[in-house]
């Protein structure tokens, strides 16, 4: 009976974590926005503001990269969480089996 009982805990446990696990989503980025011309109207070469977008394009990409870096560090931290709390769940585990035996 005890033992059934340790069996169906320890299985509802890991099924919580896997379910806290399996919730954690991956940050996907954003996809760039491509603006294209209506097909009536024709495009004027305009040398001088290219080379002002480009830097605020840079601009704004390398911002989306930190943003990006920074929901990977969380994700990591929350991996890292959960991997100790897992660790700490086998830890016991391991003593409930080493327990019951002894009973």
């Amino acid at each position: 009976m005890m033992k059934r009982a340790m069996k169906a805990g320890t299985a509802s446990a890991i099924f919580a974590t896997m379910l806290c696990v399996g919730g954690i989503e991956a940050q996907q980025p954003t996809p760039t926005m491509i603006v294209v011309q209506p097909a009536g109207t024709t495009a004027t070469a305009t040398p001088a503001p290219v080379a002002a977008s480009s830097d605020a394009a840079l601009t704004i990409a390398i911002k989306a990269l930190e943003q990006v870096k920074a929901a990977n560090e969380a994700t990591l931290k929350k991996q890292e969480a959960m991997l100790q709390q897992l660790d700490e769940l086998q830890k016991a585990a391991e003593q409930l089996k080493i327990f019951s035996k002894r009973v």
